[in-house]
Formats: C-alpha cells, structure tokens, sequence
C-alpha cells in the first residue's frame, strides 16, 4: 500500500497527546469542507502515519515489558540468594549462641559474647574485633558473621533497587500501552467520521486478499532452521495483526518472527530492535527465505524474507499477516539468523 511507505513523523514520543493532535487536526479539515469532499489520500496518509507511530510504541511496549521479565527472574533470584544467607547468619548465631551458654554454665559468659545479644548487634560487631578476650576459635566466627551480615546488606540493597527499577518498567509498560492504544483509537475514530463511501476503499485495501501465495521462485533458505522459520510464517497467514502479541491466534511484527523461529527451536529477541542483531547481517541482494527484513532508520518494523522480492509480515492493525512486496517501505538491514 503506497501510502504505509511514509517515514513516521518524529513526534511519536510525545505520548497520546500527538495523536490527539493529528486527529484534531483531522476533524478541523473535515469540518472545512463538506464530509463527501475530504481529501480522501490525505485521510489515509494520516491513519498510516498514526498506525506507524503506533507500532514504534508497540516496539517500545514490548521492550518494555521484556525489560520487566527479566527484572522479575532477577528479583526472585535476589530473593532465593538473601533467603539462603539468612540461613547461614542464622546457624552462625546459633552455634555462637552455643559457645555462650557453655560459658555461662561454666561460671561466666565472655563479654564479647554478650554483646551478642545486645540490643544492637551492629555495635557489637564493631566492638567485637577490639576485644582482646576472644578466643580464636571464637574471633574467627565472628569475623565470618560479620562478613556475612554485610553479603546480606549487600543483597538486600541490591534486590531493594531491582523492585524499584522493575516499577519503573511496570510504569513504562502502561505509559506505553496507553499510547498505542490512544493512536489505534484515534486511527478507528478518523477512519469512522468519513461516509461509507470513504472509508469502505480503505478497508478493504486494509484487508486486502493478499494471504495467497505468490510466485516466490525457486529460492531456498540458508539453514533448515530457517526452513521452518519459513513453514510456521506461512501458517501464520490471514492472522490478525494483535499489538504487542507473539502468537499463535495474533502478533505484531516482531512478535510474528519470533514466534516463527521459536516453531523452527530459535529463541530470538522480542523486539524488532533487537532482532536487527539476532544474527549476521547481509546485503538485501543475497536475501534467502527466512531472513529478516528490518524497515525503517530506528528498526520499528520487521517481515521475514520469503523468495522472489516477498516478504511475510503482520502489516498493521485490520491488515492480517500477509505477503508484500519486500520494498514496501525503506529496508535497514536484511539479518540471517
């Protein structure tokens, strides 16, 4: 579709508000002239550059999302390691809990012993390695607790700022959330204020019958691996394009890819980004199926290569997976996996 060519205009990172503004805009012109008479191309080129900007924000919301992932192992990691500490500085308590009872039945607890059971421990580790009435035996165990007591600060102020960054991603995950879905919404509303008339063309452009196979020649991919990349892409045709979806009832751009190499037992990254670099990176002239073809400057949309100057990819919301012509829009970088 020629008008999805265009280049996103950079305001995206200004949130819903942009998308507020364009369709304001929008609404002013259609108010200027009878409803029959809008400029129809410009109409689309409006919901084109809202769906772009709405996939770039996709890509952001998964990063985003993928970032809290990985917090998530990390904090439940942190966790298990400080539960195990505790244990430790526990028994090492105890069995200096030990040492002190014998002494006390013996006619006397060692003062270096009692400040263990202060009501300030911290200060009696400090005062602890001054005191010149410990035995060896007994220095060495306190020197080991208060190693230990500090490995458990450390760990505790570690997973204390992982919490806190993973809220930040939480924070982030909605923030870009409610843009996608403020664009798509302002995309649906454009497209809804025109008469059927109008906005029938677009639909059906939209959902266009392009899920049969094309003539892709006799190419085939560099790996078997890549074969099946290929196998499951094209079992994914007709599928709805669904933000921020990886499959298998709907996906976005990169969610498709990624779902596909997962079929052929590849873990790719989730974002188009990040796929960019999932491999060796290639001259679009020596494309083979099962390539990723990266679109645009900033990476924002990813298809998979498939013979004969065609791509599989998940278009936009209302267009299902489908072939297109691999120079739909400006190719990045072309990535073997």
């Amino acid at each position: 579709m020629g008008s999805h060519r265009r280049l996103a205009s950079p305001g995206f990172d200004r949130g819903a508000s942009a998308a507020v503004s364009l369709l304001s805009v929008a609404a002013a012109a259609l108010g200027a002239v009878p409803a029959l008479a809008a400029p129809h191309d410009d109409t689309r080129a409006t919901v084109d550059r809202l769906y772009e900007q709405a996939e770039k924000a996709t890509e952001a919301y998964n990063a985003a999302g993928e970032r809290a992932d990985a917090l998530r192992r990390q904090v439940g990691t942190a966790q298990d390691r400080i539960a195990r500490q505790q244990q430790r500085v526990n028994s090492m308590r105890e069995s200096l809990g030990s040492v002190a009872g014998a002494q006390y039945r013996s006619g006397g607890l060692d003062p270096s012993l009692a400040l263990l059971f202060s009501d300030d421990p911290d200060d009696y580790l400090d005062k602890a390695s001054r005191l010149d009435r410990l035995t060896a035996r007994q220095a060495g165990a306190l020197k080991d607790l208060r190693g230990a007591l500090r490995e458990l600060a450390q760990e505790r102020e570690e997973a204390a700022g992982r919490l806190r960054e993973l809220e930040r991603s939480r924070k982030a995950v909605a923030a870009h959330k409610k843009t996608v879905e403020a664009k798509l919404a302002t995309a649906r509303r454009l497209l809804d204020s025109l008469p059927e008339g109008e906005r029938g063309p677009y639909d059906r452009a939209s959902r266009s019958g392009r899920t049969g196979l094309p003539d892709l020649g006799g190419a085939t991919a560099a790996s078997g691996r890549g074969a099946a990349a290929v196998a499951a892409a094209r079992s994914a045709l007709g599928k709805p394009y669904v933000w921020g979806a990886n499959g298998p009832t709907g996906f976005d751009c990169s969610g498709l890819m990624q779902w596909s190499y997962a079929q052929a037992g590849v873990a790719l990254p989730r974002t188009s980004q990040a796929q960019r670099y999932a491999g060796r990176q290639i001259p679009l002239s020596e494309a083979r199926p099962g390539d990723l073809v990266v679109y645009r400057a900033d990476a924002s949309h990813v298809g998979m290569y498939m013979g004969n100057g065609q791509v599989i990819h998940a278009p936009y919301p209302g267009a299902p997976v489908r072939y297109d012509p691999v120079g739909m829009m400006p190719v990045s970088s072309v990535t073997r996996v």
